[in-house]
């Protein structure tokens, strides 16, 4: 029983002094991406540190404009470590290498001609045969 009361209390007192303590309120450098933003870090004593990012021309209006996804996610804690330069440049350049394809298949199937299928549907809008009603409980021989 004792124990667990001087562990309360030494808690409670842990709690007290770090509360005096100063806040650190300016994050660490942690990174840049290669559109200019910076990234930084607030470490903190329990749960998740605080991340932010600092946009190049200091617009904070535009969230999300130009964040890469490997920085988003660090952002978002989905990923513990920051990403490294070299897989920004392979990201990136495999980003242009598949604009590039896209554009080849692109220029590829503007020359094919697409055929244009024949409208199955008829000018009535449905379906009529002359064995089935086309009103409930009407004849086909009986016209409305």
């Amino acid at each position: 029983m004792s124990r667990e009361g001087r562990g309360l209390l030494v808690s409670i007192f842990k709690n007290f002094i770090n509360s005096l303590k100063p806040r650190q309120f300016k994050g660490n450098f942690v990174g840049k991406d290669y559109c200019g933003n910076q990234y930084f870090e607030i470490p903190s004593d329990r749960g998740r540190p605080s991340r932010y990012y600092v946009p190049k021309d200091g617009d904070v209006s535009k969230f999300d404009e130009g964040l890469s996804a490997e920085w988003e996610s660090w952002l978002r804690h989905r990923r513990k470590t920051p990403p490294t330069e070299e897989e920004l440049t392979q990201n990136l350049a495999m980003m242009k290498r598949r604009k590039e394809n896209a554009l080849k298949i692109e220029e590829k199937f503007k020359s094919i001609e697409v055929k244009q299928k024949k409208s199955t549907r008829s000018s009535t809008g449905y379906p009529q045969y002359g064995e089935f009603e086309l009103y409930p409980g009407k004849k086909p021989e009986e016209k409305i």
